[in-house]
C-alpha cells in the first residue's frame, strides 16, 4: 500500500514516474529586468518541486526526451536533485530541444513563442519504457501539448494501475505557424478526462473545456475523475472531489505491481452524496515586487500531489501546494529551486 511514514533501510523505494518536456526559456520582463534571461523551465520546476516535497521512501523516474543539443545538460541537472532514482536516464532524439520565449505582460500573464522538435510519446515507444520503470504513481504535465495524444493517454489508463496526475496545461493551446501560443477549446475533454484520477487547470484553461467549473467538475467526475484542482494564482485554489475521496488511499482500485487501493469504481470511493468542493486559501509571496511567477502552475501540481502521495488528506496537500507556489514567487528560476523550497540556501 501506500505508505505514510520512511522506508526502513534497504527496503524498495516507491517510484513516480514524470512525464513532460525540457525546455529551455528567453525570458522578457520577468520581475522588472530588461535584459533577458535564459534558463531551464518546462519540467524542471515539477522536477524540482517533487524533489523538495515527496517523502524519503519515493523516488522520481523521468520519462522524457531531450533534444541532442540539450540533453546532456538535461542529464546533469536530473542528477542533481536528491529524490531522482540512480538509474533516472533522459532519452536523447534526433531534434532540436524545445526553447520557449516568454514576454511577461504582468505578474501572472505572458506570452510564449515556442520553437524545436522534440515529438510526443507513441504507446510503441512508450510502452516498454513504462513498464520496465516499474513505477507505482505517474505525474503527467502537458507542458507542449503534444507529449501524449489522446490514444496514447488512453493506453497508459488501461495498462497502468496506479494512481495518474495530470497538468493538462498546454493541451488546451495552439501552436501558430511563426510559434506563437493561442487558445484553443478542447474538445473530446470527457474522454481526456477518463485517462486521469487527479486532474489540474487553471482558470483560462477551465474556461477552454466547460462553461464553468462546476460544469467541468461533473463532466470530470462522471468521466471517472476523483479530484479536480483550479489553480487561482493569488486567491490560493479550489478543489472538487468524489464523495468519499479524502485521501489518495480512497482512490479506486487498479492492481499494480506494488499498489493495492480501494476496491471502488472509478470516480469516488462508492459512497453516495454530492461533490465535495472547497477554496482552500493562497499565501501571499515574502518579496518586495511582483517576484517571479514562471513554474507556480508547476510547483504547485507537483507539491500536490507529492502530498498526496504522502498520504495527506486533501486540504492538507492543496494549503501544502499554496505554500510552496508562494515560495517559488520568491526564487528566479528553476536551478536551486528544490533547496529553496525546502527552506535551505539556494545555489542561485
Amino acid at each position: 500500500m501506500i505508505s505514510r511514514g520512511s522506508a526502513p533501510a534497504g527496503a524498495r523505494k516507491k517510484r513516480v514516474g514524470v512525464i513532460g518536456s525540457f525546455v529551455w526559456d528567453v525570458l522578457h520582463g520577468r520581475d522588472g529586468r530588461s535584459v533577458p534571461l535564459e534558463e531551464w523551465g518546462g519540467i524542471t520546476y515539477s522536477l524540482s518541486a517533487l524533489d523538495a516535497a515527496l517523502p524519503e521512501d519515493w523516488e522520481i523516474v523521468p520519462l522524457a526526451m531531450v533534444g541532442q543539443d540539450l540533453v546532456e545538460r538535461a542529464q546533469l541537472y536530473i542528477h542533481r536533485l536528491r529524490r531522482m532514482a540512480p538509474d533516472a536516464h533522459l532519452i536523447g532524439v534526433p531534434y532540436p530541444n524545445n526553447r520557449v520565449e516568454l514576454r511577461y505582460l504582468d505578474d501572472e500573464r505572458r506570452t510564449e513563442h515556442l520553437t524545436g522538435g522534440v515529438p510526443g510519446w507513441t504507446w510503441l515507444g512508450l510502452k516498454p519504457v513504462l513498464e520496465s520503470a516499474q513505477l507505482d504513481a505517474l505525474y503527467i504535465n502537458l507542458l507542449s501539448g503534444w507529449e501524449l495524444d489522446l490514444e496514447t493517454a488512453q493506453l497508459i489508463r488501461a495498462h497502468f494501475r496506479g494512481p495518474i496526475y495530470c497538468d493538462l496545461h498546454m493541451l488546451v493551446m495552439a501552436v501558430q505557424a511563426d510559434g506563437l501560443r493561442t487558445p484553443r477549446p478542447l474538445p473530446n475533454v470527457a474522454e481526456w478526462c477518463a485517462c486521469f484520477d487527479v486532474m489540474q487547470v487553471n482558470e483560462d484553461e477551465m474556461a477552454l473545456m466547460a462553461p464553468d467549473s462546476m460544469a467541468l467538475a461533473a463532466t470530470a467526475m462522471a468521466a471517472g475523475v476523483s479530484v479536480l484542482g483550479v489553480t487561482l494564482g493569488k486567491r490560493g485554489a479550489a478543489y472538487f472531489a468524489a464523495p468519499g475521496i479524502e485521501r489518495l488511499s480512497d482512490l479506486p482500485e487498479r492492481r499494480g505491481h506494488n499498489v493495492v487501493l480501494s476496491t471502488s469504481p472509478r470516480g469516488g470511493a462508492g459512497a453516495l452524496g454530492a461533490l465535495r468542493t472547497e477554496l482552500v486559501p493562497g499565501v501571499p509571496p515574502r518579496v518586495d515586487g511582483p517576484g517571479d511567477p514562471t513554474g507556480c502552475g508547476d510547483v504547485w501540481g507537483a507539491t500536490h500531489f507529492s502530498r498526496l502521495l504522502a498520504g495527506d488528506k486533501l486540504t492538507d496537500a492543496i494549503a501544502a501546494a499554496n505554500r510552496a507556489a508562494s515560495r517559488n514567487v520568491e526564487h528566479r528560476g528553476a536551478n536551486g529551486l528544490a533547496n529553496h523550497l525546502r527552506g535551505e540556501l539556494s545555489t542561485t
